[in-house]
């Protein structure tokens, strides 16, 4: 027993010795390739922003495109693009050639067609294009599609970004290293255990900065162009002008007889459902009263006419 103690206190020495060693190194390996980055894109960048003063922070409407800046820096270039176009078929046609001509592609399309109103018809587009070949196909779509009614840019600024992710993905493919080759001199079956679930859990930390990785460098590689593509309004028809004088003067008038005509219609079908029950009503109420008439000169109970009186 005291031998299995002594062991187990061994391994257990040995595995949190190693797991220091490792921070350590990791701590030390993050350092150095953080330093190491940021100097590196610190001297690209100033040489660069003079020529272009905050080309690369903040967003504008309206102007010149933004030119890609050295490929040293990673910087997020979008832009969105509103183009009034007399055919959208085409316009949508034209966008996606120059897209692709470029090494891009279409990633999103949403087409909203009114046959009803075809002045509300809308294509959208988002454009994928390479950062390097993105200011001039810009420039293109703004010029070469139809009228441009707005356009607004936009570059982020992430090399400090890429490099922190770059630098924790390599820490973490050492730790995995050091860790494996701790698997490997592990004694006991708990200490296996532990270390493997340290595994994987770095593992785990690695796939998804590696995911970061990439959606970063695509983001970098590609601008993003959002496209709108309205159409011009329809002309409206345009009225002929009407005469004047007599004939004018008639118009005027058949317009407003029929107007009252159709008004006195309407007052005429509105009173008669009216008409119609007070009419059934006197007609009954004659009839009661002749009814009673009679019915009381029957009984007698009614006034004494002349010819019985001077019989009396």
């Amino acid at each position: 027993m005291n031998v299995g103690a002594s062991r187990f206190t061994r391994t257990i020495s040995i595995l949190l010795a190693a797991m220091a060693g490792l921070l350590a190194a990791g701590c030390s390996a993050a350092g150095q390739s953080s330093s190491s980055s940021t100097g590196a894109a610190s001297a690209p960048r100033a040489a660069a922003l003079p020529a272009q003063p905050g080309a690369g922070h903040s967003a504008s409407s309206g102007g010149a495109a933004l030119t890609a800046l050295p490929s040293t820096e990673s910087i997020i270039y979008t832009a969105s693009l509103t183009v009034r176009t007399a055919g959208l078929t085409r316009a949508a046609a034209e966008a996606t050639q120059l897209a692709r001509a470029a090494g891009g592609y279409v990633a999103a399309e949403n087409t909203a067609l009114n046959r009803a109103h075809p002045d509300r018809s809308t294509v959208s587009l988002q454009l994928k294009i390479p950062a390097a070949s993105y200011p001039g196909v810009l420039a293109a779509l703004s010029s070469r599609l139809g009228t441009r009614l707005a356009e607004a840019q936009h570059a982020q600024d992430v090399t400090q970004t890429v490099a922190d992710v770059t630098s924790r993905v390599a820490s973490a493919q050492d730790a995995i290293a050091q860790l494996r080759k701790l698997l490997a001199r592990a004694g006991s079956v708990s200490s296996l255990l532990d270390v493997q679930n340290q595994i994987n859990t770095e593992e785990a930390s690695l796939e998804a900065l590696q995911a970061q990785q990439r959606a970063l460098a695509h983001e970098t590689t590609y601008a993003t162009v959002s496209l709108l593509l309205v159409t011009k309004p329809v002309p409206g028809v345009k009225k002929h002008g009407q005469s004047g004088g007599f004939l004018r003067g008639l118009a005027a008038g058949w317009h407003g007889l029929t107007r009252v005509v159709v008004a006195l219609l309407t007052a005429a079908g509105a009173a008669l459902p009216f008409a119609v029950i007070l009419a059934a009503a006197g007609y009954l109420g004659w009839r009661g009263r002749r009814w009673l008439l009679r019915h009381r000169a029957a009984h007698g109970t009614g006034p004494a006419s002349p010819g019985s009186a001077a019989a009396e």
